[in-house]
């Protein structure tokens, strides 16, 4: 069934893409795959993106196996999926599209305001979440955020995160002041206020090699690669001022 929200589908479009769309693809344009069940949806979307100068619908599926045929057979940037669809569902495909082009962009159109949904749908590997019901106003919006690597979620969406974060806090699932030993802090502090080493040795009292662990231990638990990023980190946590 179609979105009411969505633009009449009656109105003129653009044919669906095939290979000759893709081959035509303006490449200052983000390439755009698109997939969701119901047609008349599917071209309604296509009529939000495709009015855009810097957007570009190059793709179409019908289902999350299609979805992943298409990006492989098409070059695209930015994965619009439902999460609702046959074969393979919106979730599922968004794992698939994640683990086989790493650089694609994800956002999962539905029509479905639901928590669960949202975090399956980020921890999928989707960078944003937009609800059917307001994608004449939202998804355009989306596309550009997703391809500047920004998240996208609606304001109850950040609700829900925030609710969620402070609910595992409370139980103590997860506290971000815990990611990191004490001792771990101190180190990072150090290391972004420029200490070397046997500097760092010297005002904890521990030895050059100990710090040196602790330095490799911060590096593999932040996911970070040198001392620059853990500067940055350390200011992201409020350890050091920028």
């Amino acid at each position: 069934m179609s979105d009411p929200s969505l633009p009449d589908p009656s109105l003129p479009g653009r044919a669906p893409s095939g290979s000759s769309a893709a081959s035509s693809a303006d490449p200052s344009r983000i390439r755009i795959l698109l997939a969701d069940d119901h047609a008349l949806v599917r071209r309604g979307v296509r009529l939000i993106l495709d009015r855009e100068p810097d957007l570009e619908v190059v793709a179409e599926a019908g289902d999350g196996a299609e979805a992943i045929d298409m990006a492989r057979a098409h070059a695209v940037d930015l994965a619009v999926l439902d999460i609702a669809m046959p074969r393979l569902t919106g979730l599922q495909a968004a794992r698939e599209l994640a683990a086989l082009k790493p650089g694609l962009r994800i956002l999962m159109l539905t029509m479905h305001d639901n928590e669960q949904y949202l975090f399956q749908a980020l921890k999928s590997g989707a960078c944003g979440y937009v609800l059917k019901s307001v994608a004449d106003r939202d998804l355009v919006a989306a596309c550009r955020a997703a391809m500047r690597d920004e998240p996208f979620l609606y304001p109850g969406a950040v609700t829900a995160l925030i609710r969620n974060y402070l609910d595992r806090v409370r139980h103590g699932e997860e506290n971000a002041d815990h990611i990191l030993t004490p001792r771990e802090e101190e180190v990072l502090k150090l290391v972004a206020e420029g200490h070397s080493s046997k500097e760092i040795a010297e005002i904890l009292f521990i030895s050059i090699k100990t710090v040196q662990r602790h330095r490799a231990n911060l590096l593999q638990k932040l996911g970070l690669r040198d001392r620059l990023e853990l500067t940055r980190y350390a200011i992201r946590a409020g350890l050091i001022e920028p």
